[in-house]
């Protein structure tokens, strides 16, 4: 038996527990392409909300539904590295993961209660549903390219008046580093999960979370806290969105009960423009950043998301990976200092080569 954590305080498990998103419409009906579940359920109230709240029913992955789900083995020993090492301006890779269904599920928020949360769009891993583990997933199908990639990638579902917009293709999820110590780095732990931003958050708190890059925009407007009025009628135009995660992990759990409080924003070194990561997150993760286009332009008055007005915006991270694929990423892109896509080739480091082979696998 684990040992009990320490809780939240109650105030604010309380207001998470009762809170609600507000003025969202009526969700279309539609069929799930996955499961084929007819998707009209979701135009019940419940599904309108989504309350980063306290874990309320067990799962595969937390026994006790205490929505703490500890690492095993835990990370200690580790202080937050204030080196700073030859620049480079790139350390990154991307895992490109095309749409694969939609459904109301959320296995991070509500696990094991399928049709619980709004309409949520899903990338990569094709299995992924409200009763997703770590196990369920590992090795399962995925759309993204580099088949070890059997995470789990999620987001409201935007629509257009009834009609749901789904992106079109592989999406860029960039890996980068989010501390100026990129050798630093290491991988994601297996299981690991986590939400980022709120679909309760106001306008002002979504333009200044930390994960705010350049806010909606399409054509030649940028920095929309919501979605803008109208989009330029061209083909080559899409409403995009660019957010990214926290990247410091308190090396002690793969959840917790708000799905958020293991994980941090690196914060500035005293007396430097450098990032690191907070002594009590002191484990250098890679900053995933959704970079995500919509198929939508025109006249935007009717756009949506399942979760609310634009500022609404938030997604899910669920950890699949292979583990040795996503550590020969890690140690050749990021702490490599390259720029990679999503084989772990780097175009203007030729010499430097590829972590991947033409199938995206390691050799």
């Amino acid at each position: 038996m684990r040992s009990s954590p320490r809780r939240l305080p109650a105030l604010l498990l309380g207001t998470a527990l009762v809170a609600t998103v507000l003025g969202v419409g009526t969700i279309a009906s539609a069929t799930d392409t996955h499961t084929g579940r007819d998707a009209t359920a979701a135009t019940s109230a419940a599904h309108l909300g989504h309350t980063m709240a306290v874990s309320t029913q067990a799962s595969g992955d937390d026994p006790d539904g205490d929505g703490y789900i500890p690492a095993v083995p835990q990370v200690t020993g580790v202080t937050p590295s204030t080196a700073t090492p030859p620049t480079r301006y790139f350390h990154e890779f991307q895992a490109n993961c095309s749409v694969t269904h939609t459904a109301p599920d959320d296995p991070i928020v509500y696990p094991g209660q399928p049709g619980k949360s709004h309409d949520h769009t899903f990338m990569g891993n094709t299995s992924t549903d409200a009763n997703s583990t770590t196990a369920s997933l590992s090795g399962g199908a995925t759309t993204c390219k580099a088949p070890a990639d059997a995470s789990g990638y999620w987001m409201p579902s935007l629509y257009n008046g009834d009609r749901k917009i789904l992106p079109v293709g592989p999406q860029t999820i960039y890996y980068k580093a989010g501390v100026t110590d990129y050798t630093s780095v290491r991988p994601f732990p297996k299981g690991l999960r986590f939400v980022v931003g709120n679909p309760m958050q106001s306008a002002d708190e979504f333009r200044h979370h930390r994960g705010f890059v350049e806010g909606w925009e399409c054509g030649d407007s940028y920095f929309n806290v919501d979605f803008p009025a109208s989009c330029p009628s061209r083909a080559d135009v899409q409403l995009n969105i660019r957010f990214q995660a926290p990247s410091c992990w308190d090396g002690k759990y793969l959840d917790t009960p708000d799905h958020k409080s293991h994980m941090a924003y690196p914060v500035v070194k005293p007396g430097t423009n450098d990032n690191m990561c907070p002594a009590d997150h002191p484990v250098a993760l890679p900053m995933i950043e959704f970079k995500m286009a919509f198929p939508v332009n025109g006249d935007m008055s009717q756009v949506r998301l399942a979760s609310g007005r634009g500022y609404s915006f938030h997604y899910d991270f669920f950890n699949a990976w292979e583990d040795r694929t996503l550590k020969a990423l890690v140690d050749h892109c990021i702490v490599g200092g390259l720029q990679c896509d999503a084989r772990g080739y780097d175009q203007t480091h030729p010499e430097a080569g590829a972590t991947l082979n033409s199938d995206y696998r390691l050799p």
